[in-house]
């Protein structure tokens, strides 16, 4: 009877350094959405600025400094959007495995959520 209780202790530790290792990759997904958020308001903030001194110079005469930055700006809304989207799913995918967990360990449900 003892050795069953401790396989039960041992098991219940197990699940819930899972969920912990789970919930730790989650912080981690959000961590990295907030970088894509970031990344993301960086060329609208790039493309604010340019309009709101629009009336400071002629844009045929800078075109040549415009383009590559236009470039790079779009390069970062891509980027920006790529990293929200991945992690989003990363997110989506966690979640699905902590209520696989608690679906198939109900003891352990009462700590998890």
């Amino acid at each position: 009877m003892l050795l069953d209780n401790e396989k039960t202790a041992d098991s219940e530790s197990i699940i819930i350094t899972e969920v912990q290792l789970l919930l730790a990759e989650k912080r981690t997904s959000l961590a990295t959405m907030r970088t894509g958020i970031a990344v993301f308001a960086l060329p609208l903030t790039v493309m604010s600025v340019l309009i709101a001194t629009s009336k400071y110079y002629e844009t045929i005469h800078v075109l040549h400094l415009l383009v590559p930055l236009l470039v790079l700006c779009v390069i970062l809304l891509i980027l920006g959007s790529y990293l929200i989207v991945r992690s989003i799913i990363r997110l989506h995918h966690y979640d699905r495995y902590i209520a696989e967990i608690k679906r198939k360990h109900g003891t352990v449900a009462k700590f998890i959520d």
